[in-house]
């Protein structure tokens, strides 16, 4: 057995590990006369990872309508499957694509992605099955709403009797072949956060996101047609614009403060188009030239929004290449970058992944390397906490090896949810009784758990003897993290080699504890 040969090695590491994990790793010496040491900026210990799981016209999920229930449920735990072998942390999933619902909502009809119909019951609850199957993988899961459109279509009577629409029409606005609820109406308003409120209610979800879809993408020679609204809710606004962006302001303040008041680590995230407004409109903007500008053009004043701290994170779709000249990605994420520091807001960065192959607007996207190059320009700027790539279906499809040599350069090993401190910075209790226990198959590890408020564990190795013992300032050593289970098998542990484990607690923010080491012996 030998345990006690190692135990001076592993009395220095683990405090080397404690001085990392609690804040002060500058504390810890590193190797005389090297910098081994230094977080390795290609596997961050903290980094937000998803792709988007879109509903829509069944773009990724369901992948058409009308598939049994136990077919939809494969098929979601295909896309779990998929975000775990590619070391993601969350999933973003639509659930309310057109003011329907893929849970059983008290507000609103059932979606017709699911069934074909509006209103038809898949036979189960695609929402509990969701957050339940994310969360067996310690995926965190991101319920994903369309505010105010209501259909792909203009037929208001195509929805069902019952719609909240059918018995509110003048809450309806055509526009661009579509329907929208009229964002001007307050009771619209109130109807579309209590149908949000529901899920936030009833489910276990870990964020509430939006897109980039306020009020609709101008359509040329169209009008949305709310001036008799802004005659009637308008008093004090000088313009029309500034009447709809109070509007949009009120929606997302609002819900925050309900969404908080109903469950404080809920947080609330927003995809916006990723150009507030062009410099040449306004000298505060970004350097771009995009025939779009949220603040003008879709009501949306989402600088606002991370000033004021009204939300918990904001992912710009900058589904643009590096140096493409109306609308620069290396330009766009510093803007950013700028505009969330020193606010509590995290900055995650929206990938066009399926530009990736199929777009002829700019020859970057032939090249395989054009997200990588992405994922490398991020590092370098300390306010990007992560990345969420569109869509699902794209991100599997892997065009040009694109997928796979991402992953293979930046997601090489797990990464932590990062810590939002403003939420909650109090880190659990750690675990006890940690045991290392070689076996036919590996090193089987179990630990107990100790805070009522753990909800997932961080399991570390190294090499016992002549190995790295660095602090865990990244994820050099992170080899797994595991909810809903206090023990990990460790197969890929090598026989004949000593280790030293350490396991962590994190709860439902990743605020984590500090480590209790375990050694196996060979």
């Amino acid at each position: 057995m030998r345990v006690w040969r190692a135990m001076g090695v592993l009395g220095v590491t683990a405090g080397l590990l404690l001085s990392g994990l609690t804040g002060t790793a500058s504390a810890a010496p590193a190797p005389a006369g090297e910098g081994r040491c230094a977080p390795d900026a290609k596997t961050p210990l903290r980094q937000f990872r998803a792709s988007w799981v879109a509903s829509v016209v069944n773009i990724d999920w369901p992948s058409k309508t009308g598939l049994s229930a136990a077919q939809q449920q494969a098929e979601l735990i295909g896309w779990l499957d998929d975000a775990v072998r590619q070391r993601h942390n969350a999933v973003i999933l639509q659930v309310r694509p057109t003011a329907d619902a893929f849970w059983p909502s008290e507000v609103e009809p059932w979606s017709r992605y699911l069934t074909g119909t509006q209103g038809g019951h898949p036979g189960y609850d695609p929402l509990a099955f969701a957050v339940a199957e994310a969360h067996k993988r310690n995926l965190e899961l991101h319920a994903w709403f369309n505010p105010y459109r209501l259909s792909m279509g203009t037929d208001l009577n195509a929805l069902v009797p019952t719609h909240p629409a059918r018995q509110n029409p003048d809450w309806v606005v055509t526009y661009g072949g579509k329907l929208y609820y009229n964002p001007g109406i307050p009771a619209a308003r109130k109807l579309v956060e209590d149908a949000i409120m529901d899920a936030v209610a009833n489910y276990d979800i870990d964020g509430v996101h939006f897109d980039d879809y306020f009020y609709p993408y101008p359509v040329a020679g169209q009008v949305f047609d709310d001036a008799a609204t802004y005659a009637e809710y308008g008093a004090g606004f000088p313009t029309l614009a500034d009447w709809r962006r109070n509007n949009i302001d009120l929606l997302i303040q609002e819900l925050q403060q309900r969404i908080k008041a109903a469950k404080p680590w809920v947080k609330f995230g927003i995809s916006p188009f990723a150009v507030w407004r062009n410099k040449a409109t306004d000298p505060e903007g970004s350097d771009t030239t995009a025939g779009v500008q949220t603040y003008d053009d879709l009501a949306a004043d989402t600088r606002k929004w991370v000033r004021e701290e009204w939300i918990d994170y904001i992912v710009p779709q900058v589904y643009w290449a590096g140096g493409f000249a109306p609308a620069d990605y290396n330009k766009i994420v510093p803007w950013w970058a700028n505009e969330v520091r020193g606010t509590d807001v995290h900055l995650y960065i929206g990938e066009a992944t399926y530009k990736v192959g199929t777009s002829t607007q700019s020859p970057d996207w032939s090249d395989p390397a054009e997200l990588s190059d992405h994922m490398a320009f991020d590092s370098t700027i300390p306010e990007v906490k992560g990345n969420i790539f569109f869509s699902a279906k794209d991100v599997r499809a892997d065009r040009l090896g694109a997928t796979t040599l991402l992953n293979n350069t930046w997601y090489t090993r797990p990464a932590l949810i990062p810590t939002m401190r403003n939420l909650d910075a109090r880190p659990p209790q750690p675990v006890h009784a940690v045991r290392a226990t070689r076996t036919d198959d590996g090193v089987q590890l179990t630990w107990r758990r100790t805070s009522s408020d753990t909800t997932s564990y961080a399991v570390y190795r190294r090499e016992l003897l002549g190995g790295d013992h660095c602090p865990d300032n990244d994820a050099r050593n992170l080899i797994a993290t595991v909810r809903s289970t206090e023990s990990y098998l460790d197969t890929t542990a090598t026989p004949g080699k000593a280790y030293l484990y350490t396991v962590t607690a994190l709860d439902r923010l990743a605020n984590q504890s500090v480590p209790i080491p375990a050694v196996s012996v060979r």
